[in-house]
C-alpha cells in the first residue's frame, strides 16, 4: 500500500483528479482498512460482503481525515496546512453528499454509492472533522466535559454511522434514541480508552488528553507526566469512569439488528481489554504502551460468536 504522502500526492487538492471508478475506489479502501493496524479488526469477516464493504469505506474516509491531521507534521506552519487540507476534504464532503459534480477522490467516490445505498447523512461525517480540527488548535482540556464534548465528535458520529448501516442492511429502518445513547456511550468509552492507552504517544506529539481538573485533583503535573503514585491514582480514576461509559452500552449488543451484534460486541468487549490491560499493567502506561495479546483478541472473538 502506497504511503500516505504519497496518496496525497496522487489524489490530494495538487493532483490531477482524475476520475476513479466505484470498484477501483472500493477496493482502495478495502486495502487501507486491511493495511493499517488497529486494536481490533475493522471489518471483520464475520459481516456480509455488502456490509463489509461499507465499513470499509467509513473506515477509508475516518483514515484520511486523521492522516490530514497527524501525518503533516506538527509545526506552526504544518497545523496551518493541514487546517487547508482539512477545509478541502470537507470541500470534497460537500460534493459527495450536496453537489451535481461527481467527487474524484476515491474515497468519495464509494462513500457516495454507500451513502445513497444506506441512507447516510453528511452530518455525523461533518462531525468527525470537527474533532480532528479540533487536534490542530488544542492539545489540552480543562474540565472532563470538555474532554466529553471532544468525544461527542471525535467518536460517537463513527458508532452512529454503523448503527444506520446496519439498520439499513437489516431491514431498512433507522435506530432508535436508546440505541444511539447506548452507541455514543460504547464510542466515548473507547476514545478515552485509547486515549489512556497512549498518553505517552500523545505526549511525545505535544497533546494532553487528561483534563486539567482531574490531574489537579491527583496532584498530577500534566507537563511533566511521572509513575508517581498520585499519577496512578488517577489512572484508575480515568479507567473505571471509561469503563463505566462501556458497560452502560452494553445493553446495545442484543438491540441492534443481529448481523451487526457480533460486531458491537467486539467493540465494547475489546475496550474493556484495553483497560484490563492499563490496569494490568499497574497503570504505568508512561513505561511501555498496553495492548491486547492475541490470545486475549481470540478469547474476545470466540466469545463474541457465542449466540447472542
Amino acid at each position: 500500500m502506497a504511503s500516505f504522502s504519497e496518496d496525497l500526492r496522487r489524489f490530494g487538492p495538487d493532483s490531477l483528479r482524475v476520475q476513479v471508478g466505484f470498484k477501483d475506489s472500493l477496493s482502495y479502501c478495502r486495502r487501507l482498512a486491511e493495511t493499517h493496524y488497529e486494536n481490533f479488526t475493522v471489518a471483520s469477516f464475520l459481516l456480509s460482503k455488502r456490509l463489509r464493504s461499507s465499513f470499509h469505506v467509513v473506515y477509508a474516509f475516518c483514515r484520511w481525515s486523521d492522516d490530514l491531521g497527524d501525518e503533516i507534521g506538527g509545526s506552526a506552519e504544518a497545523r496551518q496546512e493541514s487546517l487547508r487540507l482539512l477545509d478541502w476534504w470537507e470541500e470534497e464532503l460537500d460534493r459527495c453528499f450536496d453537489g451535481t459534480e461527481p467527487p474524484t477522490h476515491p474515497v468519495y467516490v464509494a462513500l457516495r454509492e454507500i451513502a445513497k445505498e444506506f441512507g447516510l447523512s453528511k452530518q455525523p461525517f461533518a462531525d468527525l472533522l470537527v474533532a480532528f480540527r479540533r487536534d490542530q488548535v488544542q492539545s489540552r482540556y480543562e474540565t472532563l466535559q470538555e474532554l466529553l464534548d471532544y468525544c461527542r465528535y471525535s467518536a460517537d458520529p463513527v458508532g452512529r454511522i454503523v448503527l444506520q448501516l446496519a439498520h439499513a442492511a437489516s431491514n431498512g429502518s433507522s435506530p432508535s434514541e436508546q440505541d444511539i445513547q447506548w452507541s455514543d456511550s460504547i464510542c466515548t468509552g473507547l476514545q478515552l480508552a485509547n486515549h489512556w492507552q497512549d498518553i505517552a504517544r500523545d505526549s511525545r506529539l505535544g497533546r494532553c488528553y487528561v483534563p486539567s481538573e482531574v490531574a489537579s485533583r491527583f496532584g498530577v503535573d500534566r507537563e511533566c507526566l511521572s509513575e508517581t503514585t498520585g499519577f496512578r491514582q488517577m489512572m484508575r480514576f480515568l479507567v473505571d469512569d471509561a469503563r463505566c461509559r462501556l458497560r452502560f452500552g452494553e445493553a446495545l449488543i442484543n438491540s441492534v439488528p443481529r448481523l451487526i451484534r457480533t460486531e458491537i460486541a467486539l467493540f465494547q468487549r475489546g475496550g474493556l481489554a484495553v483497560l484490563d490491560a492499563i490496569e494490568e499493567s499497574q497503570f504505568n502506561v508512561l513505561r511501555r504502551r498496553p495492548v491486547v495479546s492475541r490470545w486475549t483478541k481470540l478469547r474476545l472473538l470466540l466469545g463474541a460468536l457465542v449466540p447472542f
